[in-house]
């Protein structure tokens, strides 16, 4: 049966939702008239629309072809994975923007809600062999941002290689507790770790360095961006600590200075916004950006800045 067309303007009392207005014409319901628009069957002013709630103007022209006999189901809403999002992925490499409370990898209390775990059963869905997900580096728990794994030990033995050599490009934004005097600056010291399994610095230790600039003061807190020279574990937290600026959130390292009204959050107001490297196989620079969680824009709507270098 060929498709019946319907071409209609809108009128002035017409205006609001579409899927309210071509309900009334077709005589559909509203979850029918979802399924119409999820097959490409609806178009304003010559343009393809499929969402519902698109609120009509007067005069706009709607075009729906379709068939009255046909049901018009909603297709499934595709299932977005838990605790990641992915940002780049091939054959050899997955890049995924971790979220706060979320493991990198398992530990020895066998946790099953780790990234490798859940980005291994995202990818092996509807495969007979998932891929391996092997881990090139990681972030703490309670930080976010982007992340790199090898889908082959071979392709993270390379991206291994290339952090030992210094070689990708990382910077973090983080939120600390008081007002950096200086703009820019570097931290070096040597890390140790203690029995607790803390990092201090000392005379005996790996050399760690770290470089920040200042991107906002606020009246009691100052947002920096950090890089990365070398990559010890708890870094970026234990320099800043013991610079007296501690990161908010932290309840480990300096914990009651890293407090603030601003910052409820169960996480620390670390992000891993930016990371670049070379690809295993293709040797192509790849370079990938993530915006600010949600919890650093509502600090920075509540906590209003005193001075910005503006040097993003």
């Amino acid at each position: 049966m060929p498709l019946k067309k319907l071409i209609y303007r809108v009128l002035p009392s017409d205006v609001g939702r579409i899927d309210v207005l071509i309900a009334r014409l077709l005589d559909f319901s509203r979850a029918r008239v979802r399924g119409l628009m999820d097959h490409e069957s609806v178009r304003v002013n010559d343009e393809e629309c499929r969402d519902a709630g698109t609120l009509l103007a007067a005069d706009d022209l709607i075009e729906m072809s379709y068939d009255p006999q046909r049901k018009y189901r909603e297709k499934p809403v595709e299932r977005k994975p838990h605790g990641f999002s992915i940002v780049y992925l091939d054959s050899e490499v997955a890049v995924v923007n971790k979220e706060a409370g979320i493991l990198s990898v398992p530990t020895e209390r066998r946790e099953t809600n780790s990234l490798v775990d859940l980005l291994t059963n995202f990818l092996g869905r509807g495969q007979h062999r998932p891929p391996k997900v092997s881990v090139v580096h990681r972030l703490d728990r309670d930080t976010s941002g982007l992340l790199v794994f090898g889908l082959a030990p071979p392709i993270a033995g390379d991206l291994i290689k290339q952090f030992k050599a210094r070689k990708p490009k990382r910077e973090y934004y983080a939120i600390v507790a008081g007002r950096v005097a200086q703009d820019q600056g570097e931290i070096r010291t040597l890390l140790a770790t203690d029995k607790a399994l803390n990092q201090r610095s000392g005379a005996t230790g790996e050399l760690a360095i770290t470089h920040y600039r200042v991107i906002t003061r606020y009246a009691d807190a100052t947002m920096v961006a950090v890089k990365l020279e070398t990559g010890r574990r708890n870094q970026i937290r234990v320099h800043f600590a013991e610079m007296g600026h501690p990161i908010l959130g932290d309840v480990r390292y300096e914990s009651e200075r890293a407090a603030h009204k601003s910052w409820p959050y169960k996480r620390l107001a670390l992000h891993a916004r930016l990371l670049g490297f070379d690809h295993p196989v293709t040797r192509k620079s790849l370079r990938f950006e993530v915006d600010l969680p949600d919890e650093f824009k509502r600090f920075s709507r509540h906590a209003p800045a005193r001075q910005s270098t503006a040097q993003h």
